[in-house]
């Protein structure tokens, strides 16, 4: 558990039996940082901030869904950031915070062990950059709050980015007919559409839960409901823009489909027409063969007419299908 307090002077780390003490200072905010849960953190968050059983249990536990609770003195908010896993699964990083009047409180959610716990970092080092160099300089905890979500959008928009270059590379193939494996190129066109749903429904549910935070003023009138409309506004951008990028790629996927359907059509066609060219010499064949090529005497005139007659009906159904403009 990382203990931190911010003031005029900057940030600086405290060790955690200062918490209480830190907590007392008007001069200042507290942010404690939860990387992985322990029962240090079980302790301060129980017996020190005195939060919500059900509340501590949520920050505990993996949630699937963002969502936020609003108690009497602080707010309980779960949000989620994609990070790319093997074979095109996408892990969901979470993020919980609890937003008091001069603290925050983020706990980072367990995480799958196929990913290393630095990914779970990312928003609060950046912050953490941004504090230790002045550029962020946070009067209360919505406004720090505030600057974990505009990294954790950065790390949203920097993912949509990625699978935007997958899309273009995939359009690119298309469209110039270097497709390589149809297998390989399917599943990679699949797996880019699938991380763009991710990013999209992410945006979506998050864009929800700071709308609802919006209409109940968690933050306040004034600069606090600014930068929760801050906040609804990049959500919705990112919806647009995971949702876009989905469209452009589902509109390569069906070209591609409909190219794939026509080479299949057109193959139907000429085999349709390559039976139809064979069925009187098959015809013919199965019928009188037998009566004019016996073991012990062939009957040559009979059987060039045969032939002559198979030749004959094999072109006219050449130039009709022909004709007809079935190849």
């Amino acid at each position: 558990m990382d203990v931190r307090f911010i003031s005029d002077g900057g940030v600086r780390a405290y060790p955690a039996t200062d918490l209480n003490e830190l907590l007392d200072r008007p001069d200042g905010l507290v942010w404690v940082d939860v990387p992985t849960w322990d029962d240090q953190a079980a302790h301060a968050l129980t017996d020190v901030f005195g939060f919500h059983p059900l509340a501590i249990r949520d920050s505990m536990n993996r949630n699937q869904v963002p969502k936020v609770h609003r108690y009497a003195d602080h707010m309980f908010l779960v949000l989620h950031a994609p990070q790319s896993g093997a074979q095109g699964h996408v892990h969901y990083v979470e993020l919980d915070q609890f937003i008091g009047g001069r603290y925050l409180v983020t706990v980072h959610g367990p995480l799958n062990p196929a990913i290393d716990q630095s990914t779970a970092m990312v928003e609060v080092n950046a912050v953490l950059g941004r504090l230790e160099s002045g550029r962020l300089e946070p009067g209360n905890a919505f406004e720090l709050s505030h600057a974990l979500l505009a990294a954790l959008t950065a790390r949203m928009r920097a993912y949509t980015a990625e699978l935007t270059k997958d899309v273009w590379k995939l359009e690119q193939q298309v469209t110039a007919g270097h497709l390589g494996d149809p297998e390989t190129f399917l599943d990679e066109m699949f797996r880019a559409r699938h991380g763009l749903l991710t990013v999209r429904t992410m945006a979506t549910l998050s864009h929800a839960l700071y709308g609802r935070m919006v209409t109940i003023e968690a933050f306040g009138a004034g600069t606090g409901q600014q930068l929760l409309l801050d906040a609804v506004d990049q959500f919705e951008h990112l919806t647009v823009m995971a949702d876009s990028q989905k469209d452009y790629l589902q509109g390569t996927i069906e070209f591609y489909q409909a190219r794939t359907n026509t080479k299949m059509t057109i193959a139907a066609e000429r085999l349709a027409v390559i039976a139809a060219i064979t069925l009187p010499i098959t015809a013919l064949s199965s019928i009188i063969g037998m009566n004019l090529i016996v073991n012990d005497r062939t009957q040559w005139i009979w059987l060039a007419l045969a032939l002559l007659a198979m030749l004959a009906i094999s072109t006219y159904l050449l130039v009709w299908a022909k004709h007809k403009g079935w190849f």
